[in-house]
């Protein structure tokens, strides 16, 4: 299997784990993300995940309606992912980013994993959930936001916090530069 398949599997893995635990109205309990759910979360994660796919060309079968279980949603759009990271057509394929030109594996692997484990977090955090990350993650959050740079802080993606407290853990500090507070 390809280094993103292997990636988007471990980072997929616990946070259907995750999801897989949440229990009727919990759905609703508001993220660390400003006006969202912790369903609004897997919304967004499936959401952004197939509209980038779909974006250079890559054709995706239906998965079920988030409003409907969002467990089973994020279940079958894994499945479906899964599969697509399977075939180097699709990984291999190039287009021109935010970045300049790169390909749907490097652009998967950059963002979108690092996107599960920050919003695994957000639904932990909403619904009471696990939110310890293991250094590997943590690792990845940070090299991933020593990248994103400034873009981090565009509008709709990270906003400014206040810098973590004194004695504060590594991954309480990484979790406050993308303003998730602790």
């Amino acid at each position: 299997m390809s280094t993103v398949h292997e990636n988007y599997r471990a980072a997929a893995r616990p946070l259907g784990e995750l999801l897989r635990t949440v229990r009727g109205d919990r759905w609703s309990d508001p993220s660390p993300c400003e006006g969202w759910s912790a369903a609004d979360v897997v919304r967004h994660l499936i959401g952004t995940q197939r509209s980038f796919l779909e974006g250079v060309g890559v054709a995706l079968p239906d998965v079920p309606d988030v409003d409907d279980d969002p467990a089973e949603a994020w279940t079958v759009h894994e499945r479906v992912m899964l599969d697509l990271l399977s075939d180097p057509e699709v990984t291999e394929r190039s287009y021109e980013g935010m970045f300049g030109t790169t390909t749907v594996a490097r652009t998967l692997d950059t963002y979108y994993v690092f996107d599960m484990i920050a919003h695994r977090w957000d639904v932990a955090r909403a619904v009471g959930g696990d939110t310890e990350l293991t250094e590997a993650e943590v690792d990845r959050l940070e090299a991933a936001l020593e990248t994103f740079g400034e873009h981090a802080y565009m509008e709709g993606v990270f906003v400014r916090g206040p810098e973590a407290p004194p004695g504060a853990s590594r991954q309480e500090r990484v979790l406050a530069r993308m303003g998730r507070g602790v």
